[in-house]
């Protein structure tokens, strides 16, 4: 593992048994995540992106090791997370946390303000009395709230004031990474701005390093220092976040640029908008070759017959698709395929 490399997924697998009859008796799997590898650089933001059902947000929590995944592994500072046990997993889990999507559903109604954000500093024996409630105190500030809201219930706020808690308690332990799991998709745009700007600025001040798993591109473009486009299962690229929107090449992530709104009405109109055809394939059931071919205008016979290997075609600039040859684009398939 290279030093500056807080976290490495290497082939990682999660599939969901699929079970039938009285007997509960398995008859297939739900690959939602299939063989996945990617690393986060210490102190940078990957974005994760795809079509809602892709696996983003499984491949988050196999990270956290809240799902244990089917094989593969996953270090967090070299440390194979995989191999730990339960007990051991608890103390590292004070490195990792995570911002869920919903910020009312993941609030307990019955429990202040106050006492969700103080939770992680008590289940972690790392304040009591007068210096607990200072902690939280400040922790309030930290999300710009005030420290008065402690007492007040999760109905009390609005959804924005709600993630804002949400972040609160992810960062209550101090954290090294955080899976940012949809933290805005569920807020009006102009509340995604502060959110964003929030996740930002508390990046900066804290060292913090972010998986940051969203389905727009837009959002991810303002946040992410690199991203990686996943579908059905699959990372089919990843590069530096400039370089995606400037120079992409998969034809599946040229579709997903193509629906991207550009405040420009005249470039706009004479962008070519791409529609794919058909549904997502079944995850139970994904096609042969390129989990993309039934959809993509590019396919030729290859793709329907060999899975392409995400390979190097640029700096850090990572795609798999059989037609993509060079950083400079698509062109013909290589002789020896």
């Amino acid at each position: 593992m290279e030093e500056n490399h807080i976290i490495e997924v290497e082939n990682l697998y999660m599939y969901f048994p699929v079970t039938a009859g009285v007997m509960q008796k398995k008859v297939a799997d739900v690959k939602a995540v299939d063989g996945v590898s990617f690393y986060i650089k210490k102190g940078e933001t990957l974005g994760l992106v795809g079509e809602s059902g892709c696996g983003k947000t499984t491949t988050g929590r196999c990270i956290l090791q809240l799902y244990e995944g089917t094989k593969g592994k996953v270090s967090f500072e070299g440390v194979d997370l995989t191999k730990l046990k339960k007990e051991q997993m608890r103390k590292m889990r004070r490195n990792m946390q995570l911002i869920f999507q919903d910020p009312f559903a993941s609030l307990d109604p019955r429990m202040t303000a106050g006492e969700i954000i103080g939770e992680p500093l008590k289940v972690h024996n790392l304040a009591k009395g007068k210096e607990y409630k200072e902690q939280v105190e400040e922790l309030f500030r930290m999300v710009e709230l005030e420290p008065y809201m402690a007492n007040r219930y999760p109905h009390e706020f609005s959804g924005g004031q709600r993630q804002r808690i949400g972040i609160a308690r992810a960062l209550a332990v101090r954290p090294k990474f955080v899976v940012c799991d949809e933290p805005v998709s569920a807020l009006d745009v102009s509340i995604q701005a502060q959110i964003i700007l929030l996740l930002e600025k508390l990046r900066e001040e804290m060292g913090l390093t972010y998986l940051f798993i969203a389905h727009d591109l837009s959002v991810v473009r303002n946040i992410s220092d690199r991203v990686a486009v996943m579908y059905l299962g699959k990372i089919v690229e990843i590069t530096h976040s400039d370089e995606l929107y400037a120079n992409p090449l998969h034809p599946y992530t040229i579709a997903l640029l193509s629906a991207v709104p550009i405040p420009d009405p005249k470039i706009d109109r004479t962008r070519q908008r791409i529609i794919l055809k058909g549904d997502v394939p079944s995850p139970i059931n994904p096609p042969a070759g390129c989990r993309f071919n039934p959809r993509c205008q590019m396919a030729i016979d290859i793709c329907r017959e060999k899975e392409p290997e995400l390979k190097l075609v640029g700096e850090e600039h990572l795609v798999s698709c059989h037609l993509v040859k060079s950083s400079a684009g698509i062109g013909n398939p290589p002789a020896n395929q």
